[in-house]
């Protein structure tokens, strides 16, 4: 089916989740080009309404994928990936330092999963839960980046 199809495109990202034995570390990496250039183009807010259409999406198709397949949250479904490395990127521009620690702190927190992180994922079912704990990562690590950002001009 064209739908089924489609779903699995999204949630792998065009088969990004296929590549390597860390997909998700590289749909982050795939996804810095993709945030700088939007932020270049229009700025967090251009960054911000690239999250809520790749969270939306993501929410459907990582929903649709899980019931095709059987697999919640199956490693090779990357979307969410990408919607929450895109959080910190808002806030990070074109500062190749913040962008590197927006990087470094999202896939920190989402491999690690510090609470609330954890409980989004062990307890939100389906696509929103999926997409969720990696949104959550975002918005913490793009707290991180920005409290960063803003100690090293204050100091330097």
């Amino acid at each position: 089916m064209v739908s089924d199809r489609l779903a699995e495109s999204v949630a792998l990202v065009g088969g990004l989740g296929r590549i390597g034995p860390a997909p998700g570390t590289v749909a982050s990496l795939a996804t810095i080009p993709i945030g700088v250039a939007l932020h270049v183009l229009g700025g967090a807010v251009a960054v911000a309404v690239a999250v809520a259409c790749v969270a939306a999406c993501g929410w459907w198709s990582a929903e649709r994928y899980g019931r095709l397949t059987g697999r919640h949250d199956a490693p090779e479904v990357v979307v969410d990936e990408v919607a929450g490395m895109l959080v910190p990127l808002a806030v990070a521009g074109t500062d190749i330092v913040l962008v590197l620690v927006a990087f470094g702190l999202f896939r920190l927190l989402d491999i690690g999963k510090p609470f609330p992180i954890s409980w989004l994922d062990a307890k939100v079912p389906g696509g929103l839960g999926v997409m969720a704990d990696d949104l959550a990562a975002g918005f913490l690590a793009m707290a991180g980046t920005l409290g960063l950002g803003v100690l090293r001009d204050a100091w330097f």
